[in-house]
């Protein structure tokens, strides 16, 4: 009887030994390297697959090498909060095909202190241009029959030089009514965006 309890404990051993471990793959993490310093990032991949894949592939073909932040759009009752946005500047040239929105309804991706989204205009309409939130922001989040904004990811490392770009000093006008006082005087430079791991 014990014989036959060590023999069966040996194969099933053997058999656990046999099967391949397959750990899931990391999350991609990426380098925001600005003339104000370094942000890092870990993005969604698989919660926000699209998001995550458009985004990537600017950093991949280098599309976002040598673009800027442009838009600091801070918050008119907590100070510090906003939001910074950088890209592309609406180079539809330059641009990839827009991507089907992933809304945090679905994702589960909140707009908190930290979080990379995509900009867009009408649903469905995102391309090259993205923010980072400083503070929570929940008024970008899905509700009811409003689809938000598509988060993808979130800070790693970098909070203080998303706070020195959100701070720069901003022009009167804008593109528009919701960027009025919100484009950079001076706009901070994207050295190059890249995968860390």
């Amino acid at each position: 009887m014990i014989r036959r309890l060590v023999i069966a404990f040996s194969l099933l051993a053997t058999a656990a030994y046999a099967r391949p471990h397959t750990r899931p793959a990391p999350l991609p993490k990426v380098a925001i390297v600005t003339s104000e310093g370094t942000i890092t990032a870990v993005l969604e991949a698989k919660r926000a697959p699209i998001t995550t894949a458009n985004f990537l592939h600017y950093v991949d073909d280098h599309r976002f090498d040598g673009t800027y932040f442009y838009r600091a759009a801070r918050s008119k009752t907590i100070k510090g909060n906003g939001l910074i946005q950088g890209g592309l500047d609406h180079n539809i040239a330059r641009s990839f095909l827009p991507i089907k929105h992933e809304p945090t309804s679905k994702t589960g991706i909140r707009h908190l202190d930290g979080t990379l989204s995509m900009a867009r205009n009408e649903v469905g309409s995102a391309m090259a241009d993205f923010f980072i939130v400083l503070g929570p922001a929940p008024d970008l989040d899905a509700r009811s029959n409003y689809a938000g904004y598509a988060a993808f990811g979130h800070m790693l490392t970098g909070k203080p030089v998303a706070e020195r770009i959100l701070a720069k000093p901003t022009f009167p006008g804008g593109y528009d009514e919701m960027t009025l006082n919100q484009i950079l005087r001076d706009r901070v430079k994207i050295i190059t965006i890249k995968r860390i791991n």
